[in-house]
């Protein structure tokens, strides 16, 4: 799997995502002196960007930021923390970022410019086993039940764990609406884009040994609900997160 995957714009495509794995190295700013030595960079055509602004490091499960302007303060933003985030100070090299999502905001002269970076392989241990002797047992599909994905994911489940087995699948709409009474702003696209991040977190994606992005995934929600209810990711008991909603 994929360590780390930056997303240049919310309105990005797949293909034009740029994947990281562990080990690997992007670097970012206005200027491309890594693109024309045959190195990725991501660019940010601004004037009030720096030539080489800074760089991104790719671990197994979280990721690292370089500040390499002289003056500017970055900040690494949790977009589900109430406010949580972080700051790089000017010339901080490697500093690691705990979020799962984030949100990487640069001053640029009188604007804010951001991009969003996923670490889908923060991994959580099955708590039962983890005060046993031994190395603990990692989870197979590492999911956080307190994240907005997860909503979605109970959401898409919901009327099949009711007892309706062959009930067509809620529409993106319809999700957003099930959903608005715990999650006020959420639209149509915020939740595809859980629904896409998910595919890439449950493996439903190609890992970071294919060259591209893959294939569009078809029927990603139905393969999303098959996947969560095989191995019982989502469970009855969970629905009660979204008895909220009602």
């Amino acid at each position: 799997m994929y360590s780390i995957i930056v997303v240049p714009a919310p309105t990005t495509p797949p293909g034009a995502q740029v994947r990281l794995a562990p080990g690997e190295r992007l670097r970012f700013g206005r200027a491309t002196p890594y693109a024309a030595a045959g190195r990725r960079h991501l660019d940010i055509p601004h004037p009030g960007v720096s030539r080489t602004a800074g760089e991104i490091s790719a671990t197994g499960s979280h990721w690292a930021l370089s500040n390499f302007s002289a003056a500017s303060t970055y900040v690494v933003e949790n977009p589900e923390g109430a406010g949580e985030h972080i700051k790089i100070a000017p010339g901080r090299v490697n500093a690691p970022v705990p979020f799962e999502f984030s949100r990487v905001v640069l001053p640029a002269g009188g604007d804010l410019l951001d991009f969003s970076v996923w670490a889908p392989r923060h991994d959580y241990v099955e708590r039962a086993h983890a005060a046993e002797d031994g190395e603990p047992t990692a989870l197979a599909f590492p999911l956080d039940r307190s994240k907005r994905y997860f909503l979605v994911l109970a959401a898409l489940c919901e009327a099949r764990l009711r007892g309706h087995p062959h009930a067509p699948l809620p529409t993106v709409e319809q999700i957003a609406d099930r959903l608005r009474p715990l999650w006020p702003a959420v639209n149509r696209a915020s939740v595809q884009w859980n629904i896409d991040y998910l595919a890439v977190k449950l493996r439903l994606k190609p890992g970071p040994e294919t060259a591209g992005a893959g294939p569009r995934l078809n029927g990603k929600k139905e393969s999303l609900v098959s996947l969560a209810l095989r191995f019982d990711l989502v469970r009855e008991d969970d629905l009660a997160t979204l008895a909220q909603a009602r």
